[in-house]
């Protein structure tokens, strides 16, 4: 994921598939519930517009992203609820608008930064290409709730490899985020990608390994779904623990999602 071009490139079009779903929305399905807890698909959008102006505030302003590093620390479990809200409460066209011009402007600065620089974020410093990463997780992992909450079914496409990646590269994190030491060996994680294609990560050997789609593996890290509703494999007691806490987004814990029996 070195290539700032490649992956921006794939955060577009991931941006525009999810516009594309929202562009021609009435005002009461912007107003239709999601799986995520209190949050409409306005919500959604508005959550999305607001994580890529504080990435646009972090690569471009590191002492102005500070300071609402601050602000977030001092409410850490409610500073990403109030941005949606704040975001949600727009007329829709409006807010769609505002997302539009954001991911845009963050394209811009994205392509701009030097080489093998860093800039600050919520979880490690990040570099263009792993911020560009990470926008496209959250704006797959958004559409998604988007595309339950419409009952519209997305075909999975090759930049879930992006996700996959972050997923796999998050595994630390997720850890240490729960105040739990990170195991000490990398493990091996091998998923069934599109069209056939196998996605590896890790060290070929390793003693605990996770095997299953690709799809799955996504979802799960992002949270859409629980662990017991996926096809993934784990063989290893850390790797077991590893998909019951998995998260490829920064920040606290998140809670994950109820079985689907539950539901």
């Amino acid at each position: 994921m070195s290539d700032p071009a490649v992956v921006l490139d794939d955060l577009r079009e991931e941006s525009e598939e999810l516009d594309l779903l929202v562009a021609e929305l009435g005002e009461e399905q912007w107003g239709a519930p999601t799986p995520a807890p209190g949050w409409t698909v306005a919500h959604q959008i508005a959550h999305l517009a607001w994580t890529d102006r504080a990435a646009l505030l972090a690569a471009t302003d590191p002492e102005a992203f500070a300071a609402e590093t601050e602000k977030a620390l001092a409410a850490p479990d409610r500073f990403v609820d109030e941005g949606a809200e704040e975001g949600a409460k727009l007329p829709p066209a409006e807010l769609l608008a505002a997302w539009r011009a954001g991911r845009e402007r963050l394209q811009e600065a994205l392509r701009a930064v030097p080489p093998g620089a860093r800039f600050p974020w919520y979880g490690p410093p990040m570099s263009a290409p792993a911020m560009a990463t990470a926008r496209l997780m959250e704006t797959w992992a958004h559409g998604q709730d988007v595309a339950d909450a419409l009952g519209a079914v997305r075909a999975p496409t090759a930049r879930l490899r992006h996700v996959a990646w972050i997923g796999v590269r998050a595994r630390d994190y997720a850890f240490l985020v729960r105040g739990v030491p990170a195991p000490a060996e990398p493990f091996r994680v091998e998923l069934a990608g599109v069209d056939g294609e196998m996605w590896e990560y890790g060290p070929e050997g390793a003693a605990q390994t996770v095997t299953g789609p690709a799809l799955d593996f996504c979802l799960l890290v992002t949270q859409r779904v629980h662990r017991d509703d996926t096809a993934l494999v784990a063989h290893g007691p850390d790797a077991e623990r590893w998909l019951t806490i998995a998260q490829a987004f920064a920040g606290p814990a998140g809670p994950g999602r109820a079985p689907r029996e539950a539901e």
